[in-house]
């Protein structure tokens, strides 16, 4: 079944409550009368609840208002915010050099308002020293505070050890920070372009010509 409403000849009932233009009601009027009185104010006559007895419907510019619909929906799909989940994978004796890249990530990601998955995978003897994982864990979440809250504890899963980290910032505010950082830049970088400094350059030559004395002429 369609999702379109009915409107104009497409109504098929004998009478409607008929709301006016500005949302002024009308009241139970025959199609007849609303069908004319739409034809009046150029515009049509759509049944915005057909399951009410009897239908509801209103006279609108239809066309505009599928189109305004569209924008909002398109706004609304361009704003949404999807929850992510982010992994890390790490070893309990990484080397330090490997956990500050690590940790880069883990931070990137927190800031885009996302959370983190951090695994630790045990290998071998690895797996009866529990307590490695736990402490790279702890000293991770710490190393991050700032960011983000351990929203899930450390707890073992067969041969790994997981943790979730979830971020102090809502993914619509560092959408909204993100957008505001690339206008930010995009604004910089056309105020230093090389068309603005050589304007400013053009408009400091008069200047410096009005500023010269001018020579005095040689006797005769």
């Amino acid at each position: 079944m369609s999702a379109e409403p009915r409107i104009n000849d497409r109504i098929r009932v004998p009478e409607v409550r008929l709301v006016g233009p500005s949302g002024e009601q009308v009241g139970i009027v025959p199609l007849a009368k609303a069908l004319e009185l739409a034809q009046e104010y150029d515009l049509d006559l759509v049944e915005v609840a057909a399951t009410a007895r009897p239908p509801v419907c209103k006279l609108m510019d239809y066309g505009k208002f599928k189109y305004e619909s569209a924008m909002k929906a398109r706004e609304a799909r361009k704003n949404q915010a999807h929850t992510v989940i982010k992994e890390m994978k790490l070893r309990p004796k990484i080397d330090p050099h490997d956990y500050d890249t690590k940790k880069g990530h883990v931070v990137r990601f927190l800031k885009q308002g996302d959370k983190v998955k951090i695994t630790i995978m045990f290998r071998g003897r690895e797996q009866s020293r529990p307590e490695l994982g736990f402490r790279l864990l702890q000293r991770l979440a710490s190393d991050v505070e700032d960011l983000g809250f351990i929203e899930s504890n450390p707890k073992q899963d067969g041969r790994n050890m997981i943790m979730v980290l979830g971020p102090h910032k809502k993914k619509t505010e560092a959408m909204a920070e993100a957008r505001e950082a690339q206008a930010a830049r995009k604004a910089e970088r056309q105020g230093h372009s090389p068309d603005a400094e050589s304007e400013g350059e053009t408009a400091e030559a008069p200047a410096a010509a009005a500023e010269a004395p001018a020579e005095t002429p040689s006797e005769a």
